[in-house]
């Protein structure tokens, strides 16, 4: 890189650094939610309160339509920003992601050097979360924009193969209580042939996709598959959905729920027999089982899992974004 190229990189991201300064604002969260507070945050605002769960795995939900990030970690949201997604004509695509690559200080390949600083990438074709201009509308090539000091401090929290969900669902997330959804999604007593490996990658985060149109689930840990098995589902499912262990408690487990498609239904819980109609190996039922912990993640959806890899750091379920 020569010296013109060194200033001028040096240059764009001192403006985007001094703007973004500028524009972004911690808010307190003081006695009320996180999900409150995600509603009321106005362009360049953002909360952060991990002390509400200190540890745990983590998953981040990314709302195009309201243009809201939120963070669950144990399955209790911790924190929320206002975000930037594609303008018309790039698009920011919905699915389920996993970060494939961290870099503090990041330019853009695509579009002119462009600094993305807290760079956490997404898709290996340019989507990406990182600090950029929050002008209150999207306004990006596809990438997720997000407050400086929210980037900061997500970079700082996240890890590889952690689970971003990317939504245009208008409703924000809601809290349900169903019964054991990792139990219920391997089913009982069904026949079929299940793989194990979870040496492919030993820990980090789980989470469990499980296709309609496939008939078939997946569990990856930090972004790598590690098993899969046939699932038989009885009668129909509609729309897609995002769950995260919460916590489990005397009263059983307790799931947060939302929706990953405007059409689907607005349900505050999810009764039992619904889940008694997913059948999976009883082997796989059980090493499923012995993986699960709050802050795990399960993904039903309609879609083929052809669409995304399965088998290394990729995306994990894409849609085709449309035009905004």
């Amino acid at each position: 890189m020569g010296i013109a190229e060194f200033c001028r990189r040096a240059l764009s991201l001192f403006l985007l650094v001094a703007a973004s300064t500028a524009l972004c604002q911690q808010v307190d969260l003081g006695s009320g939610s996180v999900i409150a507070a995600a509603e009321r945050l106005k362009t360049g605002q953002y909360v952060w309160a991990p002390q509400l769960a200190p540890g745990g795995p983590m998953l981040l939900i990314v709302n195009v339509t309201r243009q809201r990030a939120l963070l669950y970690r144990n399955g209790l949201p911790i924190a929320a920003a206002t975000v930037s997604t594609g303008r018309r004509g790039y698009g920011t695509p919905t699915g389920v992601f996993t970060i494939l690559q961290k870099h503090v200080e990041h330019y853009s390949s695509k579009y002119d050097s462009a600094p993305m600083p807290y760079m956490q990438r997404l898709t290996w074709y340019g989507i990406a979360l990182h600090a950029g201009h929050l002008p209150g509308y999207p306004a990006s090539h596809g990438c997720i924009r997000l407050p400086l000091g929210f980037a900061k401090l997500l970079y700082g929290a996240t890890r590889l193969g952690m689970t971003v969900v990317i939504t245009d669902d208008a409703a924000m997330p809601r809290l349900a209580s169903p019964p054991g959804i990792a139990q219920a999604v391997a089913g009982e007593g069904s026949s079929g042939h299940a793989v194990w490996q979870p040496d492919r990658s030993p820990s980090g985060p789980v989470s469990i996709i499980v296709s309609i149109a496939d008939q078939r689930a997946i569990v990856l840990r930090n972004g790598v598959e590690i098993g899969s098995a046939q699932v038989a589902v009885s009668g129909p499912v509609s729309g897609s959905w995002a769950y995260a262990l919460r916590s489990v408690d005397a009263a059983g487990q307790h799931w947060m729920r939302v929706p990953l498609s405007a059409d689907a239904a607005r349900e505050e819980a999810v009764p039992r027999e619904e889940w008694q109609r997913f059948k999976a190996p009883d082997e796989f039922r059980r090493a499923v089982a012995k993986i699960v912990e709050p802050g795990t993640t399960v993904i039903v959806t309609p879609e083929s899992l052809a669409r995304g890899s399965t088998g290394s750091r990729l995306t994990v379920i894409e849609a085709t974004p449309e035009a905004k």
